[in-house]
């Protein structure tokens, strides 16, 4: 096929927009004349990409190949632009479950940016299914996910251990206990994340699978909320050792071990190819791995 750079952004941004008038305009390109490039760029196809409606446009599965395979085609020539120009320069996506975004990767993203002043980051909280997704089509660099991801077509490199653990008020009737499964904790009332938290999606399908059917009883935007929560007698909350670990300094609760198989889960870096990431990425991998191997959990 020969289709132009400037087409595959073209047809990115109208895919991204919905919209053939506003992705043009994002594009700087007139409707008209952003039409008949589309219509080359379906020629050299072979296959119609774009339906238009009378709310905008929609993707046919061959527009939704496209859009995937034009995304990664464009984030690669974004790679090889700033290497050519500073091999420690550019800017990375991640996409991160809710732990990893508010537990470690703060401290981590500070000693690498602090030494990298060319680089710059976006970092997003997404669900796990989000995560997978965003990688394999190239809307995201590098993923940070708890568990398995279930996709072939990304590799995955295991830097460290997410441990769930239960948190309980002092004097609460299960605080005398070290180990305790889930199904034993049902009949008390349980404090979750906000919504969209990666870690309150897969406690809610853990409650639903032991028969928890009633709400939680109040969801908070931060860890520390949680354990605040907790130790004021709310009710119990699900969370990972690491917090867990920091708040029980400073704050009168009791920690228990979940004995069920799902709450020791291996971290994950996901990523479409690793050899194919700029330098930084590879360089923040590696940091990474090297906390995880150091005893972080």
């Amino acid at each position: 096929m020969n289709i132009e750079l400037v087409d595959l952004r073209l047809f990115v941004k109208i895919a991204e927009c919905g919209n053939l008038t506003h992705g043009a305009a994002r594009a700087f390109l007139s409707p008209p004349a952003a039409s008949a490039r589309i219509k080359s760029v379906e020629q050299e196809a072979g296959q119609q990409l774009l339906v238009r409606n009378n709310k905008g446009i929609s993707l046919t599965p061959a527009g939704e190949t496209f859009l995937r395979q034009a995304r990664l085609v464009l984030r690669q020539l974004d790679f090889l632009a700033d290497e050519m120009t500073n091999a420690e320069a550019g800017h990375l996506r991640i996409f991160a479950n809710t732990t990893a975004v508010t537990e470690f990767l703060p401290e981590i993203l500070a000693r690498f940016l602090a030494a990298r002043p060319g680089v710059t980051v976006d970092l997003q909280e997404r669900l796990t299914q989000e995560i997978v997704r965003s990688v394999v089509d190239g809307t995201a660099d590098i993923g940070i996910i708890s568990g398995p991801h279930g996709h072939v077509d990304l590799e995955a490199v295991r830097f460290s251990t997410d441990r769930l653990m239960l948190a309980v008020p002092a004097g609460h009737p299960l605080a005398g206990r070290d180990r305790i499964l889930l199904d034993q904790t049902l009949e008390f009332e349980h404090i979750g994340l906000h919504e969209g938290s990666t870690l309150l999606d897969f406690l809610r399908r853990q409650l639903r699978r032991s028969g928890f059917d009633r709400s939680l009883r109040i969801q908070v935007r931060s860890f520390e909320a949680m354990c605040r929560l907790v130790e004021a007698g709310v009710g119990i909350g699900v969370v990972p050792e690491s917090a867990a670990q920091r708040h029980l300094q400073t704050m009168n609760i009791r920690l228990l071990v979940l004995e069920d198989a799902w709450a020791l889960r291996d971290r994950s870096i996901l990523m479409r190819s690793q050899g194919a990431l700029p330098q930084s990425a590879q360089l923040l991998i590696g940091m990474l791995i090297d906390e995880g191997a150091g005893g972080r959990k």
